[in-house]
């Protein structure tokens, strides 16, 4: 699917793209999602060198993310998509091509979608291309934002869980969820870094002052969201601990039961066996109260056996 976003006037205008006729020569905008055969071969006419692939976008080095060709300026960004309770990580490649913005990726979005919706209400203030690509990765770090706060919130609720030991074992999947979850913010917070460095560097030329000045803010806001990511981490990785403490410990509980009643049966056992023993010669045997006598030893130095420990203060 490839949507069209043509500016008229300060409004945009979004219609899928029809491939018999030709680009409007205003659009600023093709987003293209999941290209079927079709379009796949539009797009060989539309790109100079090579055409990108599905398989390229996830590749990490720098080289394959940031560079620049005949086809213009291109920057592969990791946006993250809450789907749940799972965050995941999605690549998005965009090609800066004179004044126009192409958005090549092959999963939904829902930073796209928002702002298509501001679109829409013309809420989007954008005279070019760099001015939506810039738009775009403002969004995509409040978005992040907001995803912080909400591991905050997240983390106040597996405190108290942990704090009064109830279902543990759902908590520790919360809390590796959100392990997992703030990897994938820390990972597109570093990676949008990235990219808006090579924005600078690569719009030195073209750029006006309005434009640097809107990359320093995002790279400022970058980092000043960085160590909270490194907060949270430090925040789940203690929860993560004492989650495991407080399991460890009500196994401890468990297993003290046993090895006290183990103790506890100890001295009946023993007497048990004595007089079990086949001998022929034992003066109890013939002895008119052996057997309650026996039963009344076992019971003595069992309860003998309790008291102690509880005087040692052991139950």
């Amino acid at each position: 699917m490839i949507t069209a976003y043509t500016l008229d006037g300060t409004s945009f205008k979004i219609q899928p793209l029809d491939l018999a006729a030709e680009l409007p020569a205003n659009v600023l905008w093709l987003d293209i999602l999941k290209p079927s055969e079709d379009e796949q071969h539009w797009m060989k006419r539309l790109f100079v060198e090579e055409m990108p692939e599905l398989d390229e976008l996830d590749d990490i080095e720098a080289s394959a993310r940031f560079y620049r060709d005949k086809d213009g300026m291109h920057i592969h960004s990791l946006f993250p998509q809450r789907l749940g309770k799972e965050i995941d990580g999605i690549n998005v490649l965009f090609t800066l091509r004179n004044n126009m913005l192409i958005s090549f990726r092959e999963d939904d979005l829902g930073l796209i979608r928002l702002l298509r919706h501001y679109m829409r209400q013309d809420r989007v203030e954008a005279d070019n291309a760099a001015d939506l690509l810039l738009e775009i990765l403002e969004l995509k770090i409040e978005y992040i934002s907001d995803l912080i706060e909400d591991g905050y919130k997240t983390l106040e609720q597996t405190a108290k869980q942990v704090l009064h030991v109830t279902n543990l074992h759902s908590t520790m999947a919360d809390l590796m969820q959100q392990e997992d979850g703030n990897g994938h913010i820390r990972l597109a917070l570093y990676d949008t870094r990235r990219a808006l460095r090579f924005l600078r560097r690569s719009l030195r030329q073209t750029s006006d002052e309005e434009q640097r000045r809107w990359i320093d803010e995002m790279l400022y806001d970058i980092e000043s969201l960085l160590p909270h990511t490194q907060f949270l981490f430090d925040k789940i990785n203690f929860q993560l601990d004492a989650a495991l403490g407080f399991t460890s410990l009500e196994q401890s509980k468990v297993i003290k039961i046993f090895s006290v009643a183990a103790v506890v049966f100890l001295p009946p056992t023993l007497i048990a066996s004595i007089y079990g023993m086949n001998f022929e010669i034992m003066p109890e045997f013939s002895w008119k109260y052996g057997y309650p006598m026996s039963l009344l030893m076992m019971l003595a130095s069992a309860c003998g056996t309790y008291y102690f420990f509880k005087r040692k203060g052991w139950l």
